[in-house]
C-alpha cells in the first residue's frame, strides 16, 4: 500500500510563497498592488470589462503616483470572436488613456505580475480577463525570482 505523507518544507525552500485561487486572488492582488511604489508588471493574454473595472481605479490612482506600468496582452484581433476582439479594444484604449504601456505579443499565453520587481505572482489566472474558472496563482516575494522572470520575459528590452 502506498503511503502519503506531505515532506517537510523549510521556510528557504518556500521563499515567502503562498498559494492563491480565483476567491482569494484579486483581494491579495489588491493589497499588493496599494502598495506597489515604481513599477507593475502584467502578462495576462485576454483583457475583459469586469476585470478591468475593478482592476482600473487602483491602476490609475498607480499611475498618479508615477508608478511605471506595462501589460503585455494579445493583440485583440488575435481574439476568435467579435465580441472579444471589440471588448478588447476599448480595454486597451482605456488603459492607454490613463498612461498605461500595452505591449502587444502574438501568440501571448503567459499569466503573471511583478511587483516592485520584489512580488512575483505567476500561474493559470488570467488576471485582466479570469472569469467562472478554476485557477491558481503563487505569490512569491523574492527579489531574485521577480528580476529572474523580467529578465526571462524581455520587459526591459522594450520599455524604456
Amino acid at each position: 500500500m502506498l503511503s502519503l505523507f506531505q515532506p517537510k518544507i523549510s521556510s528557504y525552500e518556500l521563499v515567502g510563497s503562498c498559494l492563491l485561487n480565483e476567491d482569494t486572488f484579486y483581494d491579495r492582488l489588491l493589497k499588493d498592488l496599494r502598495k506597489c511604489r515604481s513599477e507593475l508588471i502584467i502578462e495576462s493574454p485576454f483583457i475583459t470589462n469586469r476585470r478591468l473595472t475593478l482592476l482600473l481605479p487602483t491602476l490609475q490612482k498607480l499611475k498618479q503616483q508615477n508608478v511605471r506600468i506595462a501589460i503585455t496582452t494579445r493583440d485583440p484581433y488575435e481574439h476568435d470572436d467579435e465580441y472579444r476582439r471589440e471588448e478588447a479594444h476599448r480595454a486597451v484604449a482605456q488603459l492607454q488613456r490613463s498612461g498605461i504601456h500595452v505591449l502587444y505579443t502574438t501568440g501571448h499565453h503567459r499569466k503573471l505580475a511583478i511587483i516592485d520587481r520584489q512580488i512575483l505572482y505567476e500561474g493559470s489566472l488570467n488576471i485582466l480577463s479570469q472569469n467562472n474558472s478554476c485557477e491558481i496563482m503563487r505569490r512569491i516575494e523574492s527579489v531574485q525570482l521577480a528580476w529572474q522572470m523580467a529578465r526571462f520575459v524581455g520587459i526591459d528590452k522594450v520599455l524604456t
